[in-house]
């Protein structure tokens, strides 16, 4: 079929995307490669379809389908749509992703090249041809342009065809291989779209689970958007595959999408229904029980969809606020052992088993922490991380919230409760960096969870880089339990940067201390009440707590985030914990990262890293991941790499 046809079947609705398809994601240099490839008359490959009738199809919102059948591409998306964007001018109905990536193409008659605009080479030389304007007016205004150019004398004829060779791409024979036939259901043609795409982006087990859930229920998708939009907007960021985990096991008690090929649509609305309830209810409670009030401190999210069977195995409701308590302690020792950091399904279904069965499945439950953690206590040596571990981190700004730490400044506890719901806490080291580093420290031994703290916006800038021998005392003098109440020890000695060793070690005791006061607390039901709050659902913006080593380079990163989204790229994940996939062990935390890469399932994983260690750079490097220790090279890799973008334009 040739490619005008093709682009006209679109227009009419005859052809279309399947729901279960992702968006586009080719680059600029993809879409050279196409373009030089189909000038030069070489195979590009066919395009693999899959014929229903248009009552049945479940196609990609934006096509009015024409009526009868339709061709749902499965395989040359990415093909057609550059093709209509560069022929058309503008992209597909259907179209998701970056427009950027083909639009402007520019043909050289000299040297036979496809190449994006770029002014300072392009602007007022009549060798650059815009393809577009090439594509629709014909070849004759092109040829206006350098008829009467010096340096076209005597190639007047080659250059004539090769603008019709540009143009004559519209005419360029698809090959289409048609799937059709009443046994070619969503299944078996989402298995016929994985292995023809096997080198390319395949569909997760959510993708697929989702495709036979929008086969009967158009408005799926969106309606499990507009969930993820509301949490977001509260400062909680979770993907579309972990609310369908939540559904699934409230539905089927599995954690396996596969249990979801048998459900009735009515059934998954209900249970999308139930999942949003139960996931509110726990957002809420763990942030007024906990203090985990935010997306950068509340780990351990595939718990959640236990929490969320859990739940409705109890009707909707706990039995009494000791039960509550201890789930909430079950839930704190499953971020401290990384119980979900491996292999989650596997995991998640050893646990859905320990509940099928609801009484005593609480207890069946910490028996499997047991396993490794006999008896569910932390030592001083589980703080001795650094760079923000990503398990013991959320548990500083934990205690910090419900464990009585008090501001420096006014003595009032750092509770949500007595701060309210717009005041963020912000990283303090408590020995100075600048002051750590000219005394000869390691980068690890400064960033030390055990030099962390959580003050308020206003004494953090107040307190600055000060050498602590002197602001301590200032403030144990005005009080000793300011300072006590974060876990430091009120030994002078201990304040001088000479034994900032040994104050670390002193630190981790009263840490640990006070972390299995809290906990035992919560395990025996004696942790007193918090009192009734506004929802952490109804905050009118997210807070920024910190996570970095400072306020400015977590801006950094949060603009950097920002900036690679409006690109119309997915967003990377801050403070992401990189493990172990035999063991589940924490390896380490990457500032930025995103672990499918830039353009998911075709690019590499990549991280940026602020002023990090070289051992977290190291295993970056070992786990796969490209790092970047600087914003601006980054940014040129996005340009240049992703987007293919001449930076000297």
């Amino acid at each position: 079929m040739r490619v005008t046809t093709i682009l006209d079947q679109i227009d009419l609705g005859s052809m279309a995307l399947p729901e279960f398809q992702r968006g586009y994601v080719w680059n600029r240099d993809q879409v050279r490669g196409l373009m030089q490839s189909l000038y030069r008359g070489y195979p590009v490959g066919g395009l693999l379809t899959w014929i229903t009738k248009t009552e049945d199809a479940e196609a990609r919102e934006g096509n009015e389908l024409a009526p009868g059948s339709v061709r749902l591409l499965l395989d040359g998306q990415q093909r057609i749509t550059s093709l209509y964007g560069i022929i058309r001018g503008e992209p597909p109905k259907f179209f998701q992703g970056n427009k950027d990536a083909f639009t402007n193409l520019y043909f050289h008659l000299e040297e036979e090249s496809f190449e994006f605009y770029a002014p300072l080479k392009m602007k007022g030389n009549p060798m650059w041809i815009d393809v577009t304007r090439l594509m629709n007016d014909g070849i004759a205004d092109s040829i206006k342009h350098f008829l009467e150019l010096p340096e076209a004398a005597g190639q007047t004829t080659d250059f004539i065809n090769r603008l019709n060779a540009v143009h004559g791409i519209r005419e360029v024979d698809f090959h289409i291989e048609d799937v059709v036939g009443e046994d070619k259901t969503v299944d078996v043609v989402v298995d016929i779209f994985n292995r023809v795409n096997s080198g390319g982006t395949k569909l997760s087990k959510g993708d697929l689970a989702l495709a036979r859930i929008c086969a009967e229920w158009p408005d799926a998708r969106r309606e499990l958007t507009t969930r993820l939009e509301k949490w977001s907007n509260a400062g909680f960021n979770f993907r579309l595959e972990w609310l369908l985990r939540n559904v699934n096991t409230v539905l089927t008690g599995e954690a396996l999408f596969s249990d979801l090929k048998d459900v009735e649509t009515q059934g998954f609305r209900d249970a999308l229904g139930k999942a949003e309830k139960s996931v509110d209810f726990f957002l809420d409670l763990i942030a007024s029980r906990l203090g985990l009030d935010h997306d950068r401190v509340l780990t351990s999210r595939f718990a959640f969809p236990l929490l969320s069977r859990y739940y409705w195995q109890r009707g909707g409701q706990l039995s009494d606020p000791g039960e509550r308590d201890l789930l909430l302690y079950w839930y704190v020792h499953t971020i401290l052992w990384g119980r979900y950091a491996g292999s989650t399904e596997t995991t998640l279904n050893q646990d859905l088993e320990q509940i099928e069965n609801i009484d005593g499945g609480l207890e069946r439950l910490l028996q499997q922490l047991r396993q490794n953690r006999p008896d569910l206590k932390l030592r001083p040596d589980d703080f001795m991380g650094s760079n923000r571990g990503a398990r013991f981190y959320p548990l500083l700004y934990l205690l910090t919230r419900v464990h009585g730490a008090m501001d420096w400044e006014t003595g009032v506890k750092l509770s949500a409760h007595t701060l309210g719901k717009s005041t963020a806490l912000h990283l303090h080291h408590i020995f100075p960096k600048s002051l750590l580093y000219d005394h000869g420290y390691t980068q690890a031994e400064v960033n030390a969870i055990a030099n962390f703290t959580f003050l308020t916006a206003e004494t953090n800038l107040k307190v600055s880089n000060k050498d602590p021998q002197k602001y301590l005392a200032a403030y144990a003098e005005k009080d000793p339990a300011l300072v006590a109440s974060h876990w430091i020890p009120l030994d002078p000695a201990l304040w001088r940067v000479e034994a900032y060793r040994e104050f670390l070690a002193a630190r981790r005791e009263l840490m640990a201390a006070a972390a299995n006061d809290f906990l035992d607390g919560l395990a025996k039901g004696t942790i007193v009440e918090t009192p009734e709050t506004e929802s952490v659902l109804e905050r009118e913006s997210a807070l920024i707590i910190g996570g970095h080593d400072s306020e400015d380079e977590e801006q950094l990163l949060v603009d950097l985030n920002t900036w690679v989204v409006g690109l119309g790229l997915p967003a990377g994940q801050l403070l992401f914990e990189v493990t172990d996939t035999d063991t589940g062990d924490a390896l380490a935390v990457l500032d930025l990262a995103w672990p499918d890469g830039l353009q998911e399932g075709l690019s590499e994983p990549v991280t940026v890293l602020i002023d990090e260690d070289p051992a977290i750079e190291e295993v970056a490097n070992q786990t796969g991941y490209r790092f970047f220790t600087d914003i601006a090279t980054f940014k040129h890799y996005v340009r240049t790499e992703i987007l293919a973008v001449d930076e000297a334009a």
